[in-house]
């Protein structure tokens, strides 16, 4: 029993991570063009034909760039909350919209997708757990502080992709006006590398085997620091951290915890591609 699941991109240029199995998957987010998006997955040896449903975190136009595109070209529906649709300003047909709301499973195929609400400034900010196949993951970023929604649902997850954001030495260093900093780290920002740390070693439960390091700064963060935060903690943990330049590959998580060696990987150039299958 399994689940699959990429970063198909992550940062601030674009978002979107993908989960699913034979049966369907679903998209959460579309912060990149249509075109790269079907690149992406096809590199993976995965189809767009399966994708069955998009999940809008927020408005922000990282998380939304490629919505429109991909949903109106393949059909796909797309869940939104309304303050979230409203604040986007994007229209789209009425058949295509599917509002959603905090605590209510979505059935996908063989899927639940339950949404909660997080801390980020926009409308009407969610995060995301996909369940299906005796495996749950979770897609944690844009997250200002580490709520108790957010914890509790940390626990459940086999696989997560979880916000490291920034350095906190380097955001307070850096170029950025004072008000952008405090944005950033004013608790309805972003989590730093210290606060994603923390949350996973306070809170990473036993059955968890990969971890995806998401959203990185490109002027606050480097791989090579989360890299160093991270890996000395590893165990018998799979960390990926996740590229705002191209896809990861594409990782099996099973529902009973399989023992492998701890690795950290760093995806900074074009990925092999993979044998294609059927999803």
């Amino acid at each position: 029993m399994s689940l699959f699941i990429a970063s198909l991109n992550s940062g601030s240029n674009g978002n979107c991570y993908y989960a699913g199995n034979q049966q369907g998957a679903v998209l959460i987010d579309a912060g990149i063009s249509c075109r790269e998006t079907e690149k992406r997955m096809k590199r993976l040896g995965l189809s767009i034909q399966n994708v069955k449903a998009i999940f809008i975190s927020h408005e922000h136009i990282d998380h939304i760039r490629g919505m429109q595109g991909i949903a109106t070209k393949h059909n796909i529906p797309v869940y939104i909350t309304a303050g979230t649709l409203k604040r986007s300003g994007i229209v789209m047909g009425n058949h295509l919209i599917k509002i959603f709301k905090a605590g209510e499973d979505v059935q996908i195929g063989t899927m639940k997708v339950n949404a909660f609400l997080k801390l980020h400034d926009a409308a009407d900010p969610h995060s995301f757990t996909v369940s299906g196949n005796g495996v749950t993951i979770g897609v944690f970023t844009d997250i200002g502080t580490p709520c108790d929604q957010l914890i509790s649902n940390f626990k459940k997850c086999h696989a997560a992709f979880l916000e490291s954001n920034y350095d906190e030495t380097m955001l307070d260093q850096g170029s950025y006006p004072i008000y952008l900093k405090n944005r950033i780290r004013g608790g309805q920002g972003h989590l730093s590398n210290r606060q994603a740390l923390e949350l996973f070693m306070t809170h990473r439960p036993a059955h968890m085997t990969h971890l995806l390091l998401s959203h990185l700064s490109q002027n606050n963060n480097t791989p090579e620091l989360v890299n160093a935060t991270f890996s000395p903690h590893a165990r018998e943990m799979n960390i990926i951290i996740a590229s705002r330049y191209n896809e990861t590959e594409l990782y099996e998580v099973h529902g009973s915890k399989a023992i492998t060696p701890a690795k950290v990987i760093v995806k900074s150039t074009q990925p092999k591609a993979v044998q294609a299958t059927l999803f």
